[in-house]
């Protein structure tokens, strides 16, 4: 599971289709739907929040509009909450790191993105940066 902390306008294709399904999972964990996923510590920073599902759902909610921006068909149902969320913390590590592994990424499968993608990509709009490195909960 990834839940990018950057901006999902740097995602390619399969990286935007793949964090919607799998913050939809996210979303289920945190309602209690699954067993499966509870414990993944990219599950922490929601956890964390006052409404941790206002906090996925808000998450989703970008993942959408960025989807809707490409002309693509996301299912807006999906998202059980619209309430309104708190914006998390992010460290500016934390977004270093996603870079790097981004870029990897890409660079396989859609280098002309790979291309574009600045040194320290901007954050998805739920994250506030902050001054850090690497998130105690990422696997490095």
């Amino acid at each position: 599971m990834r839940v990018w902390s950057l901006h999902p306008r740097y995602l390619d294709q399969k990286g935007l289709v793949a964090c919607w399904r799998e913050t939809l999972l996210a979303q289920k964990v945190l309602l209690g739907e699954t067993k499966g996923y509870r414990n993944h510590p990219q599950l922490i920073r929601f956890r964390a929040q006052p409404d941790p599902v206002a906090s996925v759902g808000a998450y989703l909610r970008g993942i959408h509009d960025e989807a809707v921006a490409r002309g693509y068909n996301f299912d807006e149902g999906k998202i059980v909450s619209r309430s309104p969320a708190e914006r998390i913390d992010v460290t500016e590590g934390q977004l270093a790191f996603e870079a790097a592994h981004l870029r990897a990424k890409l660079e396989v499968r859609d280098p002309a993105r790979r291309a574009t993608l600045p040194q320290l990509p901007g954050p998805h709009p739920l994250f506030r940066v902050v001054p850090g490195g690497v998130e105690d909960w990422e696997k490095v």
